[in-house]
């Protein structure tokens, strides 16, 4: 089954929902640098969809 990517930038919350973790972990992964890549846009927090796909490909290499 192929899972697609959204097609723009996705907040703390969209991220949180893809991975199945709460928020507050988005959140306390970035504070930590252990995370997918985040920037920001004014006061708002977003993820780009390549860099969390590549981040979570990174994590199943690591735990193989």
């Amino acid at each position: 089954m192929q899972h697609t990517l959204p097609d723009r930038y996705l907040t703390p919350v969209d991220v949180a929902d893809l991975l199945g973790v709460p928020v507050e972990t988005i959140y306390q992964w970035r504070r930590k640098r252990t995370g997918p890549k985040g920037f920001r846009v004014g006061r708002h927090l977003r993820y780009d969809p390549a860099d969390v796909h590549a981040w979570v490909m990174t994590q199943m290499e690591v735990a193989a």
